[in-house]
């Protein structure tokens, strides 16, 4: 791990696994089991009761198998569960997060340019995602690709861990990671198709070999 970071930083993200007939929680428990450090929880869509009952079992999860849990861009739900927050640029500023939040709790900022990512080496974060590395599906209008040229380039700047998102399979992983990523942010290639919980489970015990080397 760096620093609180390990190298895959996995995301629950709802809507993918709906389509795939997955319910997250048995998504989270299959990637804790296959050796998921991290786990982030990411709904873009209305939060309803019904989510936050599915955020409160996966936190529970995480905290048994002793992985820090982060809640993607929803201050009060992370407040509300004891949990990490990962911001964007149109969220809860970070300073404002951290007032809330505290000095303890996994706080996490998206940049997808060099001017963001000059700005928020001035914010109280724990680390800075940058990307997308690659084109992306999972989100509807992605911001331009920023590839591994900048990736190496922001290296030298960056004093905190930098995590690497966008478009990361395993057929790339390991080229970000040696373009100066300290860990990669996957959703999509973290699922196998069928997905079920033996083949999650599979998949993320790859990933978690993969990122060793």
């Amino acid at each position: 791990m760096t620093g609180r970071i390990p190298r895959l930083y996995p995301i629950l993200d709802t809507e993918s696994l709906a389509r795939r007939n997955l319910a997250v929680e048995r998504a989270a428990e299959a990637m804790l089991r296959g050796g998921a450090r991290l786990l982030q929880f990411r709904h873009k869509g209305h939060f309803s009761q019904a989510v936050l009952k599915q955020a409160e079992r996966v936190a529970e999860l995480c905290r048994r198998a002793g992985a820090p849990f982060i809640v993607d861009d929803l201050a009060d739900v992370a407040l509300l569960l004891d949990a990490g927050l990962h911001v964007g640029q149109d969220d809860l500023p970070p300073g404002e997060a951290r007032r809330l939040h505290g000095p303890k709790r996994i706080l996490g900022f998206s940049t997808h340019n060099l001017a963001q990512f000059a700005a928020a080496l001035e914010e109280p974060v724990d680390y800075i995602s940058f990307g997308p590395v690659f084109p992306t599906q999972t989100k509807v209008k992605p911001d331009p690709v920023v590839g591994l040229g900048a990736l190496r380039m922001l290296r030298a700047l960056a004093e905190r861990p930098l995590v690497a998102i966008g478009g990361i399979t395993r057929e790339n992983a390991v080229e970000v990671l040696a373009a100066g990523a300290d860990s990669v942010a996957v959703i999509s290639d973290l699922l196998p198709e069928p997905c079920t919980w033996e083949g999650l489970r599979a998949r993320m015990e790859e990933w978690q070999r993969l990122v060793r080397t």
